[in-house]
């Protein structure tokens, strides 16, 4: 039985709820939605701030990390009062704040091989904010047995990339859905990708792509729009363009 909205959650959803493509039955979904975030870092923070104002119900964190002094020109979610906590932690108080109508559960750890499977299978979808192949590689992979949506993404310095993964769907063309493995068959060797510490990245940049993956996340739980499947969405911070490449499984390029 589906829990009717408060009359502080209808006031505070009003705008969602006025739309015809939301409304009260997709604000109940998205109340009724759990949501797993890897990664409190720079994507992890604009994405939680921004699904927790939207009433996502129950929200996860994944994150081993404590609160760093150089985290704060990009990771939002955490301040200058929560250096030295774990982030789990940091974001949970800010998540809080923002919306007390949110369950957070927490998880102090490093997603990989091992735990990916029982975690994301807890949660309706995952939302990638990661910085390591490793992790992702995993994090796809238990995604696509568990059948659960993951909205991946990625940035560089200036740059961002976005898209949404359902490997275990076919298109309406009857052919299989891309996998992460289709977009990426393998990890770039060690030390070809630096880190945002040895490349640096604009602050801003991470709160455009994450705001991306919550936008991505709350269409796909209210199911309203055309996901980012089988679509690479890029942005140029410093060129001010977004562009869309299409991409599919191999498979299908294969014609299998």
């Amino acid at each position: 039985m589906t829990e009717a909205l408060s009359e502080p959650e209808l006031e505070r959803y009003a705008r969602h709820v006025v739309l015809p493509e939301i409304g009260g039955a997709g604000q109940q979904r998205l109340k009724r939605a759990r949501v797993l975030v890897v990664g409190a870092g720079g994507l992890g923070a604009p994405a939680l701030a921004y699904l927790a104002a939207a009433g996502v119900g129950t929200l996860g964190i994944v994150d081993d990390d404590t609160v760093a002094l150089s985290n704060l020109q990009r990771q939002i979610i955490h301040d200058t009062g929560h250096i030295g906590r774990p982030k789990v932690e940091s974001a949970t108080a800010a998540i809080l704040r923002i919306n007390p109508h949110v369950t957070v559960e927490t998880h102090a750890l490093r997603l990989d091989t091992d735990n990916a499977g029982a975690l994301v299978a807890a949660y309706d979808i995952v939302v990638d904010g990661t910085d390591n192949f490793a992790a992702r590689y995993a994090m796809a992979d238990a995604c696509a047995a568990a059948r659960r949506p993951l909205v991946a993404a990625a940035i560089g310095r200036f740059d961002g990339s976005v898209t949404v993964l359902k490997p275990y769907e076919r298109d309406a063309q009857g052919r299989p859905n891309p996998s992460f493995r289709d977009l990426f068959p393998e990890a770039p060797p060690p030390g070809l990708v630096p880190s945002c510490a040895e490349a640096g990245v604009v602050g801003a940049l991470v709160g455009v792509v994450g705001s991306l993956q919550a936008m991505e996340t709350i269409k796909l739980i209210a199911g309203i729009g055309e996901p980012l499947v089988g679509r690479l969405l890029m942005y140029d911070g410093l060129g001010a363009r977004f562009e869309t490449v299409r991409y599919a499984a191999r498979s299908a390029r294969e014609g299998r």
